[in-house]
């Protein structure tokens, strides 16, 4: 992995929820690279675990942690073994999240009388799926803030980022209850951002376009690897015309983390999209 830019987090304690993905085991492996201890959390403790192992054998300082961000009490099991081994929490990044095909519609439009034999309609959407999506994207941001925030409390570069998602501005079709969520989770970023600025806890966050995660893969590519049609149409509507890799992410992870570069920036979401965001279609 090579920085964008080189910084120094050396004695951080950076904590990192849904460690064991594609992305946010990226910025955990960044966090480390800039010398930080860091804390991968995840409810794959095997999937987190091999990617504290490689931070580890890079000659960096990892350990991986089991959390449910959906247990408070997982949380605060995990919270006083990062004390104990690296002491108070920095930097946390909130990662934890995805979907669940209980929240989704099958087709992008719902039209009268054209409904076929197991095709999900709007009507159709199992509450539970849309409950279970909730929780994991907003709640699953509350819980570990409210675990580690308060030990940032008046501490010097102190720092939370939160990953909201494009889904946030524009809703893409068939995912109301994800959609729904991530804009929960940017408008929760300002809130945090205005609740803790008189604590010295910075909040913002980063909302990636489209990346290929383990989460996604099988909707963007076909079993024989071609990509599906829902893919050809998020590259269309992405004006650099290809998915993003994970470590374009690392420019603005960096910068938000860098209190001497983002000081005064606070409650702000920042795409990192391919200028989909900016495209109207035509």
């Amino acid at each position: 992995m090579k920085l964008p830019f080189n910084m120094d987090l050396t004695g951080k304690t950076v904590v990192v929820t849904g460690a064991g993905g594609v992305l946010c085991s990226c910025f955990a492996e960044a966090a480390a690279r800039c010398g930080a201890n860091v804390a991968l959390l995840d409810l794959n403790l095997e999937a987190a675990e091999k990617y504290a192992s490689a931070i580890r054998e890079a000659g960096f300082i990892a350990k991986a942690y089991k959390v449910n961000v959906l247990e408070k009490d997982t949380l605060e099991a995990a919270h006083a073994a990062i004390l104990s081994d690296f002491g108070p929490c920095d930097i946390l990044i909130n990662g934890a999240g995805g979907n669940n095909k209980r929240a989704n519609t099958t087709k992008d439009y719902y039209i009268p009388n054209d409904v076929e034999e197991g095709v999900v309609t709007f009507f159709d959407l199992d509450p539970a799926g849309i409950e279970f999506v909730f929780n994991l994207n907003f709640l699953g941001v509350l819980l570990p803030t409210q675990v580690f925030a308060k030990e940032m409390v008046g501490r010097e570069g102190a720092t939370i980022i939160n990953i909201s998602s494009m889904n946030a501005f524009t809703p893409l079709t068939r995912i109301p209850a994800y959609s729904g969520a991530k804009a929960a989770v940017s408008n929760f970023t300002q809130w945090l951002a205005t609740h803790f600025s008189k604590a010295g806890i910075r909040v913002n966050a980063i909302a990636p376009g489209f990346f290929l995660t383990n989460q996604n893969r099988d909707l963007m590519f076909n079993p024989d690897g071609t990509p599906s049609a829902r893919a050809a149409k998020i590259i269309a509507g992405t004006p650099m015309g290809r998915f993003g890799e994970p470590e374009e992410l690392l420019g603005a992870l960096q910068f938000l983390m860098n209190s001497e570069a983002s000081g005064f920036v606070n409650g702000v979401v920042i795409p990192v999209d391919g200028g989909f965001n900016a495209y109207s279609g035509v």
